[in-house]
């Protein structure tokens, strides 16, 4: 079974007599190992998709299935729990605490799902070294710049060992050259880590690098680029 299968799923918001169709009938699967990118015109439905798939928002109906599990049946408690487990999240504006050092940043997820301070530590300090930073390690964030910040926002999102990593305009916020080595960043922790990555983004220089683009325009999937048969057998295999 693919990673992530979506079923004929729809949002629907209401306000007062103003209904608004922000997807309509979706139904795809994301296979394990994939770098997805999710691209289309601003209120086409990127952002409101991943929030879908991943459980921070519900979908009004059909079936989103992640791992095997359905998250449209979860209550909330469930599908918390099921994030903080599987998922890893990377967004535009960074989500950095101020007060806390790029170490302390990366291991306060981990704290909190109650790692004990040492392991916790020492997955931080490892995680800051897989993403360029071990000498920023001490840092707190307006002390980085916004590649640097975003770094430590990937490797927070890696804390957990996540199975999918969802991204939403990851590169929103940084110049070109910036722009280019985080997504280096996480193509590369994609090949060696045979995690998923779905990110929704406006910018093609980033979908080019993925391995399949997903073209929304109105709430629906227009059309699916890219060859996926590069993905290992071993990747498909990991779970």
């Amino acid at each position: 079974m693919p990673i992530i299968r979506c079923e004929n799923v729809t949002k629907t918001y209401v306000t007062g007599d103003v209904r608004v169709e922000a997807l309509r009938g979706i139904t795809m699967d994301i296979e394990r190992g994939e770098m997805v990118a999710v691209m289309g015109p601003s209120g086409c439905g990127k952002t409101t998709l991943l929030n879908c798939l991943s459980g921070i928002d519900d979908a009004t109906s059909g079936r989103i299935i992640i791992e095997g599990n359905e998250i449209t049946t979860m209550d909330d408690d469930s599908k918390t729990d099921f994030r903080a487990k599987r998922m890893g999240f990377v967004f535009q504006f960074y989500n950095l605490l101020p007060v806390l050092t790029a170490t302390e940043n990366v291991e306060l997820p981990l704290l909190i799902a109650g790692v004990d301070p040492q392991s916790s530590r020492r997955r931080a300090t490892e995680l800051l070294d897989a993403v360029g930073l071990s000498n920023r390690a001490t840092l707190r964030p307006n002390s980085l710049s916004g590649g640097e910040r975003q770094r430590v926002t990937i490797a927070r999102a890696l804390s957990n060992d996540p199975a999918i990593v969802w991204a939403d305009e990851p590169t929103g916020d940084l110049d070109v050259k910036t722009s280019e080595e985080v997504v280096s960043l996480m193509r590369r922790l994609n090949r060696e880590n045979g995690q998923t990555f779905v990110i929704v983004t406006h910018d093609p220089e980033v979908g080019g690098r993925c391995d399949r683009i997903i073209h929304m325009r109105d709430g629906s999937i227009v059309s699916m680029d890219g060859n996926i048969d590069h993905i290992s057998d071993e990747i498909r295999q990991m779970g």
